[in-house]
């Protein structure tokens, strides 16, 4: 019997919960990383068993990022710190914002950092390595930091070529490679940036989340600071599809994990109005790359409603129908399991919701 493992960082501890079959989800009977805000979670099911990664972030210890073997029971940190900044960048680690393990590449873990910053791991995760190249870029010294600080939190990787790698920092914009690391390009061409005195500059741009779309993988869609956008070339151009939406200001993007444009996002009000847009609490769903939105509220609270969706918490898993979940950061978290057309309420009153990831076990 398949299992669904949903891993949910908040901003003191990770909950983690379980599905087995149609039977109810249980979670765990205490968080783990108690105190430690955990800004991310990725759940490696590329190995020969799965392998759990979360980034927590101890107010006295520090950051650190751990690993798990047994589904999230017990936990291992490195005796040396797995992420760090060598001595001679005159940086230090503020946090692990990312982990992504290679859709090409077994064994590959990626890690995105503040300050804004790309490491590579070749063991799962345990030690990782600067991506120098992307830290030594000529933009840097011009990256200027978002709200929530200069954090490199998108990775995606190319099933096809694991020479390809796609990265998005805040407030930097996209970054892309073609010849694994060595190189890197500024990919923004159609990305506004309205905050700007150039609203159209080569980097630069707040992007917020990036996601592949799973049967065209040259296509991209993108969460901005202000404009949603899709790309049918990996990138090299980005196209508005925010027409449709309430709001195009928000902080998630998620797609489906087998049907070809479809994707979600949770629109915000305002950038100086960070609650849903329109008081509702709402999913968006496209089905058509971009040229329509729907809502999606079966089951979601219909009173007026303040829980601001982040950038990492929300996701979808392998099953089919897909399941989509998000968390907010009033502490709730949802679940759909037909796709996003309804919705139950898994848990209440968490701290704050950082990040949500879930996957098919077995």
């Amino acid at each position: 019997m398949t299992e669904v493992l949903l891993a949910v960082g908040t901003r003191k501890g990770l909950f983690i919960a379980r599905r087995r079959g149609e039977g109810p989800w249980e979670f765990d009977e205490r968080p783990y990383f108690n105190a430690q805000a955990v800004y991310s979670v990725a759940i490696d099911t590329g190995g020969t068993r799965p392998r759990l990664l979360a980034g927590g972030d101890s107010a006295h210890w520090g950051p650190s990022v751990f690993h798990s073997d047994d589904l999230g029971r017990t936990w291992t940190e490195p005796a040396r710190p797995a992420v760090r900044f060598p001595k001679e960048t005159g940086a230090s680690l503020e946090r692990v914002w990312q982990l992504h393990p290679s859709a090409a590449e077994p064994d590959v873990v990626y890690a995105g950092t503040e300050p804004g910053a790309l490491y590579r791991s070749e063991d799962r995760g345990e030690t990782f390595e600067l991506v120098r190249p992307l830290w030594e870029h000529p933009s840097r010294p011009h990256w200027v930091p978002g709200a929530g600080g200069q954090c490199l939190h998108t990775v995606l990787t190319d099933a096809r070529d694991p020479r390809v790698v796609t990265v998005a920092v805040s407030a930097a914009g996209v970054f892309r490679t073609t010849d694994g690391g060595a190189s890197w390009s500024p990919s923004n061409s159609g990305v506004s940036a309205v905050f700007l005195p150039d609203p159209n500059p080569e980097f630069g741009q707040c992007v917020h989340k990036i996601t592949r779309d799973p049967a065209e993988p040259d296509r991209l869609y993108l969460q901005n600071h202000w404009g949603v956008y899709r790309s049918d070339d990996a990138g090299a151009h980005w196209t508005d599809i925010g027409e449709g939406l309430p709001s195009t200001f928000g902080f998630a993007a998620a797609a489906h994990p087998r049907r070809g444009g479809t994707a979600y996002v949770f629109p915000i009000g305002a950038d100086e109005d960070r609650v849903p847009a329109g008081r509702r609490c709402r999913v968006f769903r496209t089905t058509d790359a971009g040229r329509s939105w729907e809502p999606l509220s079966k089951g979601l609270p219909e009173e007026d409603h303040y829980g601001t969706v982040l950038r990492d918490a929300l996701c979808t898993d392998d099953s089919d129908p897909a399941g989509v979940y998000f968390g907010n950061r009033n502490g709730e978290v949802y679940a759909s399991a037909d796709d996003g057309d309804s919705w139950q309420l898994l848990a209440a009153h968490l701290p704050d919701v950082l990040c949500v990831r879930a996957a098919v076990i077995g």
